[in-house]
């Protein structure tokens, strides 16, 4: 089966928020110019020149760097992917103020930086720290207050090897659009941790009091009748939970009767290995295990199956095991929450067969 050709779609006026589905089958990297974007504000225009990046609060030397200072660190990269909050939100139902999200919001890249844990070394973290805050240069407008996009991962988090402050994606520096001149690369955690357009660090005690920590990014369950968006009563948003997505056939694709290739991804919680990817082809009736491709630690796996259908609807679904013993939950209401994140039920799509 020959592969569709890739489309770039935005899901506002702006253009602020893109992506590119379908998926080619076997795009283990996502070329740059293919990875989604996410903002909730305009790309700011930064002068890497005046730019600096601001390290402060619970530490014993504040310090100041601009991109060439860095480079006193040991450059690093690692193969990681990120995942917006809101992957596979479309499947929950119209969401007010909510971007219709499908699976396209997941990407794979190579990126290259320093390593989070040596800048907040260098500048000596006291003993009551326990997370690090990170914020943007953008400036986000919210009931009437602007303020740079950030939030906070726990220290233990962000002194774990993987977590980056990249300069480069796929061996090029950073565009515009994702983060340039530096952003943040959290591994295993939620597309939102990774902030774009980092200008300033901070320790802290207690969780980060960014707007998108402590009212957005939030799971709540129940809504609050008297503001239907508001989720601070909510859990924030950590860790990337186990999940899995057919990008090959499409949804409502017509193909031929006989032997079918399907295609996918899957990725264990936090960024862990799998154990298992099972297919059906008759809506979780039966299940067979897929023959599991190119992975690599904190990164997506590639799968693919071959199957003979007979003309007809189908109805494929696929789940997923980490190495841990994770797996994801049967049915999308059992995910639902009022903004529609972390959607890691089985993934289901329909196909007609001719």
């Amino acid at each position: 089966m020959a592969t569709k050709p890739t489309r770039r779609f935005s899901r506002d006026a702006e253009g602020l928020n893109t992506g590119t589905w379908p998926v080619p089958a076997g795009q283990f990297i996502t070329p740059a110019e293919d990875f989604y974007t996410r903002s909730h504000a305009p790309i700011p225009v930064i002068d890497p020149n005046l730019w600096r990046l601001e390290v402060g609060g619970l530490v014993q030397r504040p310090l100041s760097f601009r991109l060439a200072d860095l480079e006193r660190f040991p450059r690093q990269e690692i193969t990681a992917t990120l995942v917006c909050a809101g992957l596979r939100r479309d499947e929950f139902g119209p969401l007010p103020g909510e971007l219709p999200w499908g699976a396209e919001p997941a990407g794979t890249g190579r990126w290259s930086g320093f390593a989070l844990r040596d800048v907040l070394h260098a500048a000596s973290i006291a003993d009551s720290a326990a997370y690090v805050e990170l914020v943007g240069l953008d400036r986000v407008d919210r009931h009437g207050q602007q303020f740079g996009f950030g939030g906070s991962v726990d220290l233990a988090k962000a002194i774990s090897p993987e977590v980056l402050l990249a300069t480069h994606l796929n061996d090029a520096p950073l565009s515009p659009e994702h983060g340039f001149p530096l952003r943040a690369v959290v591994p295993g955690w939620i597309g939102a941790r990774s902030v774009k357009w980092l200008g300033r660090i901070s320790l802290l005690q207690d969780p980060s009091t960014n707007y998108f920590q402590t009212r957005a990014y939030r799971v709540q369950r129940k809504m609050d009748p008297r503001d239907p968006r508001d989720v601070s009563g909510g859990i924030a948003l950590s860790r990337v939970l186990v999940n899995s997505v057919i990008l090959e056939p499409v949804a409502d694709q017509v193909v031929p009767a006989g032997r079918v290739a399907i295609h996918g991804w899957a990725l264990g919680t936090e960024g862990r290995r799998l154990s298992s990817v099972e297919l059906s082809v008759n809506d979780g009736s039966d299940w067979i295990e897929v023959r599991l491709g190119q992975t690599s630690d904190w990164s997506w796996t590639l799968w693919c199956a071959e199957v003979s259908l007979a003309p007809g609807r189908r109805t494929l679904v696929v789940r997923a095991t980490d190495s841990a013993g994770d797996t994801q939950p049967e049915a999308v209401a059992a995910t639902w929450n009022v903004k529609g994140y972390a959607n890691n039920a089985w993934h289901r799509i329909t196909i007609q067969v001719e």
